[in-house]
């Protein structure tokens, strides 16, 4: 391997290149054909308990930093009229691949290269904005968060999930050192739990779900709460693991301090004055 540093796509097909890494290329949906990670995702625990989140009528949808195009797909299966947002060209992990995705499934996605600091769409485009593992890539988190809520229609939905956090920022390197693609492209980043609520609030949107690392199977996935609860079960000796209520995984939860562990939050946009 070269010192020097690559790019997003080279630090995927690297990492597809481990022999020992094809359980997390697979967790990762970076495997080919690509047409079958999409649908694997969409049949995932994760997307199912996204669609949780979603408005049950269908309309207008922006995927932030859409990468390979996996939700993108789902969110046009749901029959949502979708544009993706990737500002990376790549025909792997990018706009490219996007593209031959929605060729292939025959499916109408709009894809649009650009970085979401800079939305190039009229105010209150969009009746929703999902962002998969996005804002803790932002450049500027606030400014990302304030175009969002301005494409964003009074009353939309917001929904982000899988969002990186830290407890203090001296947290930061000890979470970039685990990254198992962070030292090959440098792309990794993480922010305070405070940082993301603020920003999102910040842009007009009432956040109406907080959801921690143990609070849903977005985060967990690939594992879930039901396998959570079995390896309590058994630690604790008790033989009914599906008799442990979902709130004490919440409780748990917000006790874990592991940097980089993930959080999802959803939100409905404010009325503007």
């Amino acid at each position: 391997m070269s010192g020097e540093a690559m790019n997003w796509e080279g630090a995927v097909l690297w990492l597809r290149n481990q022999p020992d890494q094809a359980e997390l290329v697979r967790a990762c949906f970076y495997d080919d054909p690509l047409i079958d990670a999409a649908r694997r995702f969409h049949a995932s625990g994760e997307w199912h308990a996204v669609r949780e989140l979603l408005p049950r009528k269908p309309g207008r949808a922006l995927d932030v930093g859409a990468g390979r195009g996996i939700s993108s797909y789902s969110l046009a299966r749901e029959g949502w009229q979708v544009t993706a947002l990737e500002p990376d060209p790549s025909p792997v992990v990018g706009a490219e691949a996007i593209r031959m995705l929605a060729r292939e499934s025959a499916l109408d996605i709009d894809v649009v290269r650009e970085w979401g600091e800079r939305l190039p769409f009229a105010d209150a485009s969009f009746d929703l904005v999902y962002c998969r593992q996005s804002l803790h890539h932002a450049r500027d988190l606030s400014r990302l968060c304030a175009e969002i809520g301005r494409v964003l229609c009074d009353g939309g939905t917001f929904v982000d999930t899988r969002e990186h956090v830290i407890s203090r920022p001296e947290d930061l390197p000890k979470f970039l050192e685990s990254h198992p693609l962070h030292h090959l492209y440098g792309g990794e980043n993480a922010y305070m739990l405070g940082q993301y609520t603020s920003a999102i609030e910040s842009a007009g949107i009432h956040l109406r779900q907080v959801l921690n690392p143990l609070q849903s199977d977005i985060n967990l996935f690939p594992e879930t709460r039901a396998g959570v609860k079995r390896r309590i079960a058994s630690r604790l000796a008790f033989p009914f693991p599906g008799m442990i209520p979902d709130f004490l995984l919440g409780i748990l939860g917000g006790f874990l301090n592991a940097p980089g562990r993930l959080y999802s939050f959803a939100g409905t946009r404010r009325p503007r004055e």
